[in-house]
């Protein structure tokens, strides 16, 4: 056991500490989802890291020792919407970073159109002005649930409860933009648009701390 005065580290490091590539990639997804620095990168990538080593892990055992472990692992993916249709082991190992961004506090309630931008989503957050269930919320790098994205709102002291308030202006405004955006992507890709950018994945970023988590 460790002092319980230090946290333990949440987090590998890239095993080649100077990579351009890598670089690009990561100042990418830190700006696309408004992250305050690698180190949150880097958790986020660790836990997805450790989900997929599992289930190789689970993989290699036979079909009835690796059953209960197996349904453990997908139903907690499921709830916190990680995993959707047709979860399984596979589906596991086909996880990229952007299925665990996605689920973050501070971008769940960007999507919700809560606030107007990623960057104003994490105000919002630290600042206290968002809830669950009545509760104070104030970790943007938080894993939302699908059962609590619902449940999801302003706190009843926060001046954001005006709808005339500009920043619910702007959210609002900023959720219509992206709407529309989501819809002539989605046509894009349906025509085969050829300016569309392929996502960044798991494997685009390396495969740094696979090896490495105990």
């Amino acid at each position: 056991m460790g002092d319980p005065r230090k946290q333990k580290k949440k987090y590998v490091a890239p095993n080649k500490p100077f990579d351009s590539d890598r670089f690009e990639q990561e100042l990418q997804l830190i700006g696309a989802y408004g992250l305050r620095n690698k180190k949150e990168l880097w958790k986020h990538r660790t836990d997805l890291s450790n989900y997929r080593r599992n289930a190789r892990r689970m993989l290699a055992l036979p079909p009835s020792e690796r059953e209960l472990q197996e349904r453990e692992l997908v139903t907690k993916l499921t709830r916190i919407g990680i995993l959707t249709t047709e979860p399984t082991l596979d589906h596991v190992l086909d996880l990229t970073l952007e299925n665990l961004l996605e689920r973050r506090l501070q971008t769940i309630v960007f999507r919700k159109g809560l606030a107007s931008s990623l960057h104003h989503a994490r105000q919002l957050v630290t600042h206290g002005h968002v809830a669950l269930d009545g509760a104070r919320v104030t970790t943007p790098q938080r894993l939302v649930t699908v059962s609590e994205e619902d449940r999801l709102q302003y706190t009843t002291k926060s001046p954001l409860n005006d709808m005339s308030h500009p920043a619910r202006i702007a959210a609002s405004d900023a959720a219509t933009r992206a709407t529309t955006a989501r819809f002539e992507a989605a046509d894009g890709v349906s025509r085969g648009r050829p300016d569309e950018a392929e996502p960044v994945t798991n494997d685009d970023l390396g495969t740094e701390g696979d090896e490495d988590i105990e």
